[in-house]
């Protein structure tokens, strides 16, 4: 919810800045459309797309007591889990456990498959170590 009290729908947040960096370049290559595409002409991809978004809607739903209060949306605010605008909201969603298929595609491209790849930046650890600081 915003500080208003209305909902918002983006229920997890890429946080890591080496790994949204990485995601906008992406999506800066125009990645977005392709996968859009690539949903719209694979059944089975389409249906995985469609499970993750499930998914994510009983996520946010459990989060709000068990009443989505952006029910009519899924992941990025977006109503067609088939349409693809937000890779940020996708990578998000694959790593918070939900099988985004968009969102895990992204992750290998990237060499992150399997989540155990490292941010070669580091900056995260910096971090840390100067908030213990």
């Amino acid at each position: 919810m915003l500080e208003d009290g209305s909902p918002f729908p983006t229920t997890l947040w890429l946080t890591c800045p080496w790994l949204a960096g990485a995601v906008s370049d992406v999506e800066s290559l125009g990645r977005a459309a392709e996968w859009a595409g690539m949903l719209s002409a694979d059944p089975d991809l389409a249906a995985a797309a469609g499970a993750a978004d499930d998914d994510y809607r009983r996520l946010r739903a459990s989060l709000a007591d068990g009443a989505d209060p952006c029910a009519g949306v899924g992941t990025a605010g977006q109503a067609d889990p088939l349409a693809v605008k937000c890779l940020h909201a996708r990578v998000a969603a694959a790593l918070g456990g939900i099988a985004d298929p968009v969102g895990l595609g992204v992750l290998a491209s990237l060499g992150q498959d399997g989540f155990a790849a490292e941010c070669p930046e580091r900056r995260c650890e910096a971090v840390r170590g100067a908030s213990r600081a």
